[in-house]
């Protein structure tokens, strides 16, 4: 088989299984591990797949920057605003963090809501410019562009001083093996001291971060209160559910 039909079937499993073990699979073909591994990291490096422990998963199409991201899955993320809205109580204080679909939630909170956000995206808080009620306290530090948000050691030491009640937290890729992640070492290092701020944290899981994984992990999934989903059938929420992950959708409820 030439290294071009490798790489093709590859890709072709990656899609129908959602997951790729080195070992297996070049035990079906007759190859060797290495050939299988050189392929992989070949399809990594083309950012085509995520290398994990022993093969590869889906790559998270969340990884795009901020711009590209805004046309990825819009109903989903819709959906998930709708059901993570709820979570949010009056006269509390809750931390947002950055992206495309906290964006939306934001856009679905009610406008008489009063509460407290504390948020390190400036897009979160320029829109919640438009809700009167609610305190916004902006937390500082290095602008990082592709995620628009702040991160570093002065955005961290600023997290330390908050006490809130739930973080909506996003995340690239979640995955029922390889939990929550990120492409960013420093986005990671900043949402798990935000985590740390909260008494419980809920994860946004649009549809196109189910099953994938990034580069660098978050929080532990037994770490969070729950991963709020849009509701449709999804082998990610099913494996979640198993494990004793709680997974929300629809008004809040469990599923």
């Amino acid at each position: 088989m030439l290294a071009a039909e490798r790489r093709d079937l590859l890709l072709t499993r990656l899609r129908t299984d959602g997951k790729i073990v080195a070992k297996d699979l070049a035990a079906e073909l007759g190859l060797s591990e290495d050939s299988i591994r050189r392929d992989l990291r070949e399809l990594a490096a083309a950012g085509l797949c995520q290398k994990v422990y022993g093969g590869a998963v889906p790559v998270s199409p969340a990884l795009a920057d901020y711009n590209g991201r805004t046309t990825v899955a819009p109903d989903s993320k819709h959906a998930v605003a709708a059901h993570a809205v709820t979570l949010v109580r009056p006269s509390s204080v809750v931390i947002l963090d950055g992206g495309t679909t906290t964006l939306e939630v934001v856009r679905a909170l009610p406008l008489d809501l009063e509460c407290t956000v504390v948020t390190h995206s400036p897009t979160i808080a320029v829109e919640l410019l438009n809700h009167p009620a609610v305190e916004v306290i902006m937390l500082g530090g290095r602008l990082f562009k592709h995620s628009a948000v702040t991160c570093g050691a002065a955005a961290v030491e600023a997290a330390a001083g908050i006490s809130a009640d739930i973080f909506l937290l996003g995340v690239t890729g979640v995955h029922p093996v390889h939990g929550l992640t990120t492409g960013d070492a420093d986005e990671a290092a900043m949402k798990r001291a935000l985590s740390r701020r909260a008494a419980e944290t809920y994860v946004l899981a649009s549809a196109e971060k189910l099953g994938t994984a990034s580069r660098y992990g978050v929080v532990a999934l037994s770490e969070v209160a729950g991963v709020v989903t849009d509701g449709a059938a999804s082998d990610t929420a099913d494996e979640l559910t198993a494990q004793g992950i709680p997974v929300l959708s629809g008004t809040g409820a469990e599923r």
